[in-house]
């Protein structure tokens, strides 16, 4: 199953608040996200669907491996263009913004050629 971006967005929300708070149920999602229950859960049967994600008998979501998989790339993307823009001068804010969009569009081949760079660069 293709993922959009709103779907990779769920998982990497999932992800960063399950590293905060341990255990995550759709309302907290809804919350961080600032995003409508009803559209959490319709995103939480898709993703369940798709097989990134399950919910247990208490309602607590959990990411698959393959949706731990997903959340972790786009969650490093996150991190590296944040940190890349604010470094270059953007405002932290924009930078957030900014680094939400790119992280969903660009080539694995591009971001691994963009950190390799940034990694050298460091060096």
């Amino acid at each position: 199953m293709k993922l959009h971006a709103s779907g990779e967005d769920y998982l990497e929300t999932i992800l960063v608040l399950q590293k905060k708070r341990g255990m995550v149920r759709s309302v907290d999602v809804a919350r961080h996200m600032e995003v409508s229950k009803p559209s959490v859960c319709h995103a939480v049967a898709t993703l369940r669907d798709g097989g990134f994600l399950m919910m247990d008998e208490d309602h607590f979501l959990h990411l698959t491996d393959v949706g731990r998989e997903v959340a972790e790339k786009i969650y490093e993307r996150h991190c590296f263009f944040t940190e890349q823009l604010i470094t270059a001068g953007v405002d932290p804010k924009t930078a957030e913004a900014d680094a939400c969009r790119i992280e969903h569009i660009i080539s694995d081949e591009s971001f691994d050629r963009l950190k390799e760079a940034a990694e050298q660069e460091q060096n």
